[in-house]
């Protein structure tokens, strides 16, 4: 099999960009823009560290950011499994993605920025929720914002979704990889109520 490693030949390959994908480009929230971020409750948040690349889902009952001002986003970081692995690629490198989804919409916003991790008491403050708070918050400077055209969503009918698909389960996956001494059908079953319990909304 034969690989491109030139860009040239890349570039060749697929022409110039579409005009519109580099004039939708703003390198701050525009109303438009901002307006979509606060109606998303779930992005996914890359980062590269020296062990590699990560991507980790974050989501909320509400927006999953908070607005500092028009440069910065302000992302809470509630109880999880403890790998930090997002965390850790950040302290060393701060380059940071965000792809920010709304249920039903076929429509994607991307952030590109720089991230620092705070655990200011003010700060995590600002997020408390029936007294539970974020162990620390990112603090994303943004260095463009963009909207990603429908087409991927499209193709998979993402949010055409009738039935409840036949997957494995975390409890499965966990099975298969600790050779059947943890997990299974008695993992799934009691997840919902453990996860609860780490969740700062009580009210279910």
């Amino acid at each position: 099999m034969k690989y491109i490693s030139d860009m040239t030949q890349l570039e060749a390959i697929y022409g110039a960009p579409v005009p519109t994908s580099i004039s939708k480009v703003a390198d701050h929230l525009t109303p438009e823009y901002l307006a979509w971020i606060m109606a998303s409750r779930f992005c996914v948040l890359s980062t590269v560290g020296p062990e590699g690349t990560d991507g980790t889902p974050r989501g909320d009952d509400g927006p999953v950011v908070a607005v500092k001002d028009a440069r910065t986003l302000l992302m809470p970081d509630w109880a999880g499994n403890n790998r930090i692995d997002s965390l850790r690629n950040i302290l060393r490198d701060p380059r940071c993605s965000l792809m920010f989804m709304v249920a039903g919409s076929n429509n994607i916003v991307r952030v590109n920025g720089q991230a620092r991790i705070s655990a200011d008491e003010a700060l995590r403050g600002q997020f408390s929720r029936k007294g539970m708070l974020p162990r620390t918050v990112l603090v994303i400077n943004i260095d463009e914002v963009y909207f990603q055209c429908a087409k991927a969503i499209f193709r998979a009918g993402l949010w055409n979704v009738s039935e409840k698909p036949d997957v494995p389960s975390a409890g499965d996956f966990i099975k298969a990889m600790t050779k059947g001494a943890e997990g299974g059908s008695a993992y799934d079953a009691t997840y919902d109520e453990r996860a609860k319990t780490q969740l700062w909304e009580r009210d279910y």
